[in-house]
This record gives C-alpha cells, structure tokens and sequence, in this order.
C-alpha cells in the first residue's frame, strides 16, 4: 500500500513596523457619579445666595425649581470633596431696610428680614434632602428646634462630615446686612472664597442693562471697587473681606453649571482679591 507524505509548508507572517492597535473596551459598569472626578481648586467655600434668586421666573416667594437646580450643582461639589457654608438672604420675603422705609421700625423690619432668611434656609435644607444631600441648619438667634444654634465649630462639625452648613439670620443683629454676615461667617469657618451666586455674569464697570459701553472685570482689587463706588456688596462687608483676605468670586448662579466653572478654575464671573 502506498504511503502518502504530508508535507507542511510553514508560512510566514510579515507585520509591518510601528503598527497601532485601537482596543475598543466597554465599560460594564460606567462612572455613575462623575462629579467626584471634578478637580476643585478649594476645599473649603462661603456660597452666599441673594433671597431674590429664589424667586425664580415666578418673580416672588420661592420656586422650587430654583431651589432644586441650586441643590444639584451644591450637591456636586460635596461629591468632589468640597466642604460648603451657605449664607441667603430674605429678599424675596421681606427686607428690613425697605421695611424700614416704608415705617416699619428699623431694628424690627431687620427682625422680620433675619426670619425671611430662616424661612429661605429651610426651604434650601428641603431641597437638599430631595436630592440625597444632608444639610444643617444653623441660626444665629437660638431658634430650636428649627435649627441648631450657630457656632464656628458647630458649622466646621457639620461641614466634616459631608453636611452642606446653611447659616441664618445673618450677623443676628439689626443694622448688618446678609453680606456682612456671610463675610463674617466666611471668615469665621476659615473659608477660602466667599462665592456671592447673583443674578449677573460678574462686576461690570457700570451697570451694562444702562450703559451698553459698560465692560466686564475678570479681576478686581477691593480698593478698585471702593475707588470706583461699584456695588458689588455693602463697604463693611468688602472691607472684612480685604482686611481677612477672603477673596470674592462673583459669578452668574442662575446659569446651571456656573459653580461648577468656579470650583474648577473655569473662566467664570469676576475674583476680587
């Protein structure tokens, strides 16, 4: 019987050099929470809301969605690490030096506004549990059980174990305004920016609804601002600032994603220093 050879011819394989491979690799499970990822230039922040802001397009009171936007985008910087303080006025409720105007006694109508902030923090709190993000409200008028009452080390407690620090009432005394208490309060838990969330882009060197020559500032010195008698905050609270050096970061908040920009060292609004 005849055998049969089988012969196996090798084969050679010639790759060219210097050739990429592009490995495409489905992630089963995606990042969930993208914000943890967020590189934040502070660690520590005073995020002071004007009461008017809340209003919201219903022009009065509070909108709630408003208030769930805001707590979205505070909720993400407690997420990447950062410990955050909130100041709010009273404005869309009621405030003292109008009330004041208008025959109301002064330290009264200042009584009435520091409630409107109260009622502006819980409302802020509420919206935060909506959103998973534990808060505390603290007053600087002893008001339990509504809030505990304020003390720096209280709020810097709260602010360490993941809790966002809403503090009310503003100074707790007539004649200040909801700007110089979130200086003093800035201050006080040893922030590293004041953030003042307004209903404008930044400073301008006028009012630019008025003068369409008006320019932006990128950055200011707190003695420019006095110079040009721009309004950014009241004197006593810029003056704190300046003497503490606490800079200020103003910045549109209505616009989602503005805080975030800030935090990250986006271009964003205008820094005084």
């Amino acid at each position: 019987m005849d055998e049969s050879i089988a012969i196996v011819q090798p084969i050679f394989l010639y790759i060219p050099p210097k050739v990429t491979i592009f490995v495409h690799i489905q992630l089963s499970n995606p990042i969930s929470n993208p914000s943890k990822y967020m590189k934040a230039i502070y660690k520590r922040v005073l995020l002071k809301l004007s009461g008017e802001s809340l209003q919201g397009e219903q022009g009065y009171g509070i909108d709630p969605k408003r208030v769930n936007d805001y707590c979205e985008q505070i909720k993400e910087l407690v997420d990447a690490g950062v410990q955050v303080a909130i100041v709010i006025g009273g404005g869309n409720i009621f405030r003292g030096l109008k009330g004041a105007a208008q025959g109301f006694d002064r330290v009264k109508g200042d009584q009435m506004g520091m409630l409107a902030t109260v009622i502006n923090s819980i409302a802020l709190s509420s919206g935060l549990d909506a959103v998973g993000q534990p808060s505390q409200v603290l007053t600087a008028i002893n008001m339990f059980p509504i809030g505990e009452q304020y003390s720096k080390w209280r709020a810097i407690e709260a602010m360490e174990q993941g809790k966002v620090a809403i503090m009310s009432c503003g100074t707790g005394n007539p004649f200040f305004t909801t700007d110089t208490g979130s200086a003093l309060r800035g201050i006080e838990v040893e922030a590293e920016v004041m953030l003042k969330g307004t209903r404008v882009d930044g400073i301008y060197t006028a009012d630019p609804e008025k003068d369409p020559t008006a320019t932006k500032f990128d950055k200011i010195t707190y003695d420019e601002i006095y110079t040009r008698n721009l309004k950014v905050m009241d004197m006593t609270a810029t003056i704190m600032c300046k003497e503490n050096g606490l800079p200020i970061h103003v910045f549109n908040m209505d616009v989602k994603g503005n805080l975030r920009k800030v935090l990250t060292g986006e271009p964003c609004g205008t820094l005084v220093y």
